[in-house]
């Protein structure tokens, strides 16, 4: 079994990576409205100076919303060789950002490749109005840029990847409202529901092409196609379900170093953590925090919001482990393999393909390349058009603030 996924599972993602210049254009204005609607809940939320904790799991909630304009502007409006593509260079001079007018350094202000994470906190940023109209004048320049670019891959390269951040960023908002207990407002399709899917797959040996090639937008961590032989392999049908991973901390497995990693035990002490994060347990059963409002636990539902280090405890204590990422691709491809809810943790480290070269975007993935593992699949939070089985995400394995789960593989 080699070569690209089934039409049926990639769909609306696959559409949109290869889609003309009226589908983007219909997407860029969604994504705008989307991420305008997340904005406005934040500030009905935290109030007008939208103020939220320095963390490493958070951004500052206008300077997010700044810098989606100034990544769109950065890559289209002020980018003399955005028709270029992956050509592009990285480094050609561009002509002042819009903000300049006002005397506003965009550039020191939303560049994320030169603002470090926490100085945001301490920015003079233009305030919320002033953002929303540099927005709108963002998406005005891009929607007419578009109406003239060349209709193939490499004129619509830097709109696709506009589009995508943007989606990213959105999808970093709903974490923002689930970390902080407020109603994000937006709802998104929940692709993936219905009748839950139940037991284990059983995978014959094959050779499996990882890496994606053909028409169509892709990120450069995905290029590179290359075989991998792939040994035959029993794997759940759906991640890890409540059900299935509660008896884990019923049984004070937290307290165990028995089923930890070094590292995960070293979490697990500094989090004091004895259960998964937004859950509780009350005399009437557990409960989940979801947006602010505790509600009980769907035993069938994925197991969520948890640590690379608690799926790693868990298959360690059931005798299990999580799949590799060739692993993964291949069971996706299967009938009654049903992924799109959480984000799933494999054991695969996040590494570039053979022959990796930078996009434009340089630091979109080569700064990442640091052992963290690779998380395959697409969660509720996650726009439908994002939701590809040859993505590959990446957080670092002690993030439990985004919605992710993992399914696991039986051992040799």
């Amino acid at each position: 079994m080699t070569g690209p996924q089934s039409p049926a599972i990639v769909s609306e993602a696959e559409t949109a990576r290869c889609g003309g210049k009226a589908l983007l254009a219909q997407a860029l204005t969604d994504a705008r409205e989307r991420s305008m609607a997340l904005f406005g809940a934040s500030q009905a939320a935290l109030g007008p100076d939208l103020r939220v904790p320095c963390t490493p799991e958070l951004n500052p909630p206008l300077w997010e919303l700044g810098h989606i304009g100034w990544f769109a502007d950065w890559w289209l409006a002020r980018n003399p060789q955005r028709g270029r593509g992956v050509a592009a260079d990285p480094a050609v001079p561009r002509r002042p950002a819009r903000q300049a007018a006002r005397g506003v350094d965009a550039d020191a202000l939303y560049n994320s490749s030169e603002v470090p994470h926490d100085r945001r906190w301490q920015l003079d940023l233009p305030d919320a109005d002033a953002v929303r109209a540099d927005l709108a004048a963002s998406l005005a320049d891009t929607l007419a840029l578009l109406e003239h670019a060349p209709e193939d891959d490499q004129g619509l390269y830097f709109f696709r990847l506009a589009l995508f951040h943007e989606d990213m960023h959105a999808e970093a908002a709903m974490y923002m409202a689930q970390t902080l207990g407020f109603d994000p407002v937006v709802r998104l399709p929940q692709t993936g529901r219905g009748a839950h899917a139940t037991g284990f797959l059983d995978i014959d040996a094959t050779t499996w092409t990882l890496g994606r090639s053909g028409p169509g937008f892709a990120f450069d961590n995905e290029l590179g196609p290359h075989a991998v032989p792939v040994a035959a392999f029993e794997i759940d049908a759906q991640p890890v379900s409540w059900a299935r991973f509660l008896p884990f901390v019923e049984h004070g497995s937290y307290a165990q170093r028995r089923f930890w990693s070094a590292p995960g035990w070293i979490w697990r002490l500094s989090q004091e953590r004895q259960a998964p994060r937004h859950l509780r347990r009350t005399p009437q059963g557990w409960e989940q925090q979801r947006f602010g409002r505790w509600q009980a636990l769907d035993l069938s539902a994925p197991a969520s919001h948890l640590s690379a280090f608690e799926a790693q405890a868990w298959c360690a204590w059931a005798g299990r482990r999580l799949p590799t990422e060739a692993e993964w691709e291949v069971a996706a491809q299967r009938p009654g393999f049903r992924w799109g809810e959480v984000w799933e943790w494999t054991a695969s480290p996040f590494a570039p393909y053979p022959g990796f070269v930078p996009h434009p975007y340089v630091d979109y993935s080569r700064p990442w390349f640091d052992g963290r593992p690779v998380l395959k699949g697409a969660s509720a939070f996650t726009v439908p058009r994002m939701r590809h089985p040859q993505y590959r995400n990446y957080f670092t394995p002690e993030r439990n603030d985004i919605l992710a789960g993992f399914r696991s593989v039986a051992l040799a």
